[in-house]
C-alpha cells in the first residue's frame, strides 16, 4: 500500500511539473511576441527596409510554423512522446532569436523569424498531448488555461521592454540597443526553458478510455446509481436473459460453431457447407489510412472550425500589423506607448480567457463560439467606421481607437477556446497531434496572409477592414448552416473513426 501511495504521489508531482512546464512554454511564446512586435517596425526602419518588410518579417515566423506543425504533430502521434520534440524545436527558437539579435541586414531579420517559427511548430504536439490526457468535458477548461498562459506572456512582455529599451552598449562587434536586445533576451530565456523541460517535463500516459467515458456519463448520476444497485441482479439473471441465438447467428453464422474451416468440422456437420463464415476485417493499407484522414478533414463541422481558425487569426494579425503604423501616424506613439497598449490588451484578454474558462462549464462550446463571433463583427464594424479615418479632437480619436482594439481583443478568447475545444472533439483522438498540426497550419497560413494584406494596405484601411468584415460575414453564414453539427460525436462514432485510422 505504501509503495502504491508513493507511486501515486510521484505521478501527481510529475503531472503538476509537466503542466507547469507547458505553461512556461506558452508564457515564453507570449513574451517573445510582446517584446518583438512593438519594436520590429522601428528596427526595420533602421535597416532601410521598405514598408512591406513588416508584413514579410511577421509572416516568415508563421510560414515555418505552418510547415513544421503537422510534422511535429505526426511525430508525436507515432511515438506518443513530446519531450524530445520540445527540446528539438527549442533549438530553432534559440538560433532564430540569436540571429534577430545580430541584425546585420533586413534579410537576416526575415531569416531569423523564419528559423524561430520552426520552433513554434511544437505547439501542435503539445495540444495533441493535452487532448490525450484530458477528458472531453474538461477540454475547454484545459485549453483556456493554456492559452491564458500565453496571454500572461503578452501581459508581462511589455514590462520587459521597459528596461530593454534602456540598453545601449556593445558585445564585441554586436550592438545591444532597444531594437536588438529583445533577440538576445529571448535567446537566454529559451536556453533556460531547455533546462526546465529537461528536468521538469515528463511524457504523460494517455487517459484511459474507461475513465474518460465514465466521466462523460457522470453527469447522469441518478441513472448510474440505479445501474450500480441493479448490477448484481443483472449478473444473476445474465444466463436467463441471454438469447438462444447470438448476433452472429442472426447474421447467417452459428457463432462459436464456426471456429474453423477445416474439413473435419465440415464433415461432422454437412449443413455448414451452405454457410459462409463472416469475413475477417482486413488491415487497412497505407493508401486507405491516408484516405480516411483526408475524409476527416473535409467533414462539414471540421471545415467550419478550420474556417473559424483562419478568419479570426487573419483578422487579428491584420489588425495587429496595422496598429503600430496607425498609432505612429495619428498619435505619435513610441515603443513605450505601444508596449503599454499591449500590456493593457493583455489584461483584457486574460480576463476574457478566465471568463470563458468559467463559462465553458455552463454552456456548450458552440454557444461560446457564437458570442465571440458577434463581438468580432461589432469590433470590425466599429473599426471600419471610426478607426479607418478618425476624426475629431485628439482625445476623441484616441477613445475611438481604444474601443475598437478593446472589442477585438475581447472577442478572441471566446472564438479561440471554443473552436480549439470543438476541433479536438470532432477529430479522431489517435491522430490528435497531426490534426492539431493541421489546425495550427491553417492558423499559420492566416498569420502569413494577414500581415501581408495589412502591410500592403497601410494607406487603404477601408479596403483592408472591408475584407475583414466580409470574411466574418462568410463565417457567420457557415456557422448558421452547420450549427447543429458542432457538437461532440457519440462515443461509438469516435471509436469507429479511430479504428478506421489504425
Amino acid at each position: 500500500m505504501e509503495s502504491c501511495r508513493s507511486w501515486t504521489e510521484m505521478d501527481n508531482r510529475r503531472k503538476k511539473l509537466t503542466f507547469l512546464t507547458i505553461g512556461l512554454i506558452f508564457i515564453l511564446s507570449g513574451v517573445e511576441y510582446a517584446v518583438i512586435l512593438p519594436t520590429i517596425w522601428r528596427y526595420l526602419q533602421t535597416l532601410d527596409a521598405a514598408p512591406y518588410f513588416l508584413g514579410l518579417t511577421l509572416s516568415a515566423f508563421s510560414l515555418s510554423g505552418l510547415l513544421s506543425g503537422p510534422l511535429f504533430g505526426l511525430w508525436s502521434d507515432r511515438t506518443l512522446t513530446t519531450k524530445k520534440i520540445i527540446l528539438f524545436s527549442n533549438l530553432f527558437e534559440i538560433v532564430g532569436n540569436l540571429m534577430y539579435f545580430m541584425g546585420y541586414s533586413k534579410w537576416l531579420l526575415v531569416s531569423s523569424r523564419l528559423v524561430a517559427g520552426i520552433g513554434a511548430g511544437s505547439g501542435s504536439s503539445i495540444f495533441g498531448l493535452l487532448t490525450r490526457i484530458s477528458a472531453p468535458e474538461d477540454r475547454a477548461t484545459v485549453f483556456a488555461a493554456v492559452m491564458a498562459c500565453r496571454q500572461v506572456g503578452l501581459l508581462i512582455g511589455p514590462a520587459f521592454n521597459i528596461f530593454l529599451r534602456l540598453c545601449d552598449f556593445h558585445m564585441g562587434p554586436f550592438a545591444v540597443n532597444k531594437y536588438t536586445a529583445p533577440g538576445l533576451f529571448m535567446c537566454l530565456l529559451w536556453i533556460l526553458l531547455q533546462l526546465a523541460v529537461g528536468f521538469m517535463y515528463w511524457d504523460l500516459p494517455p487517459l484511459e478510455k474507461g475513465k474518460a467515458n465514465g466521466r462523460l456519463r457522470s453527469k447522469d448520476g441518478e441513472e448510474e446509481n440505479k445501474q450500480g444497485l441493479g448490477m448484481e441482479i443483472e449478473e444473476e439473471s445474465d444466463e436467463e436473459e441471454k438469447p438462444l441465438m447470438g448476433s452472429e447467428e442472426l447474421m447467417g453464422s452459428y457463432g462459436s460453431l464456426v471456429t474453423s474451416s477445416s474439413p473435419g468440422n465440415r464433415a461432422s456437420n454437412p449443413t455448414l457447407d451452405h454457410i459462409s463464415p463472416l469475413p475477417s476485417p482486413a488491415t487497412p493499407t497505407p493508401l486507405q489510412k491516408k484516405s480516411n484522414i483526408f475524409r476527416e478533414f473535409i467533414r462539414e463541422e471540421v471545415v467550419v472550425l478550420l474556417a473559424a481558425q483562419f478568419i479570426t487569426l487573419f483578422n487579428q494579425t491584420a489588425l495587429e500589423t496595422i496598429v503600430t503604423p496607425l498609432t505612429q501616424k495619428y498619435f505619435g506613439f513610441d515603443e513605450l506607448e505601444n508596449s503599454l497598449m499591449y500590456f493593457l490588451g493583455g489584461i483584457v484578454m486574460i480576463s476574457g480567457f478566465l471568463f470563458v474558462r468559467w463559462l465553458s462549464r455552463h454552456v456548450m462550446e458552440r454557444v461560446i463560439l457564437v458570442i465571440g463571433l458577434i463581438i468580432c463583427i461589432i469590433s470590425c464594424i466599429w473599426c471600419l467606421i471610426f478607426v479607418a479615418n478618425p476624426i475629431g479632437s485628439f482625445s476623441w480619436q484616441l477613445t475611438q481607437f481604444i474601443i475598437g482594439v478593446f472589442l477585438q481583443v475581447l472577442g478572441l478568447p471566446f472564438v479561440n477556446v471554443a473552436q480549439i475545444s470543438l476541433f479536438s472533439k470532432v477529430t479522431a483522438e489517435k491522430t490528435q497531434g497531426f490534426s492539431q498540426g493541421v489546425r495550427r497550419s491553417v492558423g499559420g497560413l492566416a498569420t502569413i496572409l494577414g500581415p501581408l494584406w495589412a502591410g500592403s494596405h497601410t494607406d487603404n484601411v477601408y479596403i483592408m477592414m472591408g475584407v475583414m468584415l466580409a470574411l466574418l460575414a462568410l463565417l457567420t453564414m457557415m456557422l448558421a448552416f452547420s450549427y447543429n453539427r458542432l457538437v461532440e460525436p457519440a462515443v461509438e462514432e469516435q471509436t469507429d473513426s479511430s479504428m478506421q485510422q489504425k
